[in-house]
């Protein structure tokens, strides 16, 4: 048996090669493969920013990076480990090979900062499951959206960015949607991604409404209606109603770079904004930033105390 705690450390995933994007879809379609049509677009949007996404090696250094954050405050206490929820290796195959070095503890930590029972709450749910039958305990570390070492890096990236904006910039804070039903059933997603935006705003003096607004991206295309105001609809009234000249984007519910970022901001939200007059520009991404990892070390050592 190891002494040691292990750390699921999870994700959503990605394909790492072409070959892998029809299985890939497949999975997130719960088995169903995708049309034609479907595969195609998504394929292309993988071509437009260079192939294929760089999620996957972008994960793997956030879990060296918080590997190493452990290793400095706690030796040999902890063995991080991915599991994703659309990718190999998924998070099932992950707990199941924690079981079988002889770990039983377990703090699961989602590369998430937004709790949402859709998002946080599955991947959780999933490691509880698959840990279950092996007797090993797990212990979710389930939001950090106002961490603040989280918050000093968006703050001040977006400070650096500000400046070399107009002065009548119109910043606005985005997250993934999610279908309306999860939030009609009470789930705190959009007041958490509010409390980051606020911190952040606040660190910068910004006011709501007049200098920040929230707006959601890369809504499911299913028939079901998703949170919204969506970005682009956001750009357009921006534009319509000349209230900036141009519009800073903080990706604050996404911590790495990815599709939904480099296809879906970089690319078709800029060319909106371009088509309107509109300046451009996004803050960066955590990735595996030392300063943020390491405060996620911290939490991960808290919840194994706890």
């Amino acid at each position: 048996m190891s002494t040691k705690t292990a750390v699921l450390l999870m994700a959503y995933g990605t394909p790492r090669s072409s070959e892998e994007i029809l299985p890939y879809y497949t999975d997130i379609r719960r088995g169903r493969p995708p049309t034609e049509e479907q595969l195609s677009d998504l394929k292309a949007r993988y071509d437009a920013i260079g192939g294929i996404s760089p999620l996957a090696a972008r994960t793997e250094a956030q879990r060296d990076a918080l590997q190493r954050a452990l290793d400095n405050i706690a030796p040999d206490k902890f063995d991080v480990q991915l599991g994703l929820k659309h990718a190999h290796p998924m998070i099932e195959e992950t707990v199941d090979n924690i079981a079988r070095q002889g770990m039983k503890n377990i703090i699961a930590l989602v590369l998430a900062p937004h709790y949402s029972s859709y998002s946080i709450g599955q991947y959780v749910g999933r490691a509880q499951a698959a840990a279950e039958p092996h007797g090993i305990s797990v212990v979710g570390v389930e939001s950090w959206a106002i961490e603040p070492a989280f918050i000093d890096f968006l703050a001040a990236d977006m400070a650096a960015k500000k400046a070399a904006m107009p002065e009548r910039t119109r910043v606005l804070f985005t997250a993934h949607s999610l279908p309306q039903r999860i939030i009609d059933g009470g789930d705190p997603y959009p007041h958490e991604l509010h409390a980051t935006a606020t911190a952040v705003a606040n660190k910068l003096g910004l006011v709501e409404g007049a200098d920040w607004a929230i707006a959601w991206q890369s809504a499911g295309r299913t028939p079901e209606p998703w949170i919204g105001p969506d970005i682009l609809d956001v750009i357009d009234t921006i534009a319509a109603d000349k209230q900036a000249d141009g519009v800073l984007v903080s990706a604050c519910g996404f911590v790495a770079d990815h599709l939904e970022v480099l296809y879906d901001l970089d690319i078709e939200a800029k060319h909106r904004s371009d088509h309107h007059g509109l300046k451009f520009d996004r803050t960066t991404c955590v990735n595996d930033d030392a300063t943020v990892m390491a405060a996620l070390a911290k939490r991960v050592l808290t919840a194994a105390q706890s």
